[in-house]
């Protein structure tokens, strides 16, 4: 069982939060065509309201399921906002890091 999530304290771009110069509301949006395009990404839940999205993932026989959360916050009416990833898995092979990892990257080529 593992877990990880983004922290500005890590020295890897892509384990740290995505934060980009766009409203909080687009970057939802980019969020969610990004997790159609993911194989493998199932989305269980989406709350609109506080642009959260919950999404599982099958990482294999030793791997189990990853829970993933995805956040995006900022200022209302400011271009500017901030997405958070934290995976948890429940296989004997956490495969978080790698989750937060891939995620963070292919959300960044497709804000930036």
């Amino acid at each position: 069982m593992g877990r990880f999530e983004t922290s500005s304290a890590e020295s890897s771009k892509w384990l740290r939060p995505v934060t980009v110069p766009s409203s909080k509301g687009g970057v939802f949006g980019t969020v969610r065509e990004l997790l159609d395009d993911l194989p493998g990404w199932d989305v269980d839940s989406v709350d609109e309201e506080n642009l959260r999205v919950h999404v599982s993932k099958k990482n294999g026989f030793l791997g189990g399921t990853s829970k993933i959360v995805i956040t995006v916050s900022g200022p209302e009416g400011i271009p500017s906002s901030q997405t958070d990833v934290s995976s948890e898995s429940d296989g004997l092979l956490s495969r978080d890091k790698s989750n937060v990892s891939t995620f963070c990257r292919k959300l960044w080529m497709r804000v930036t």
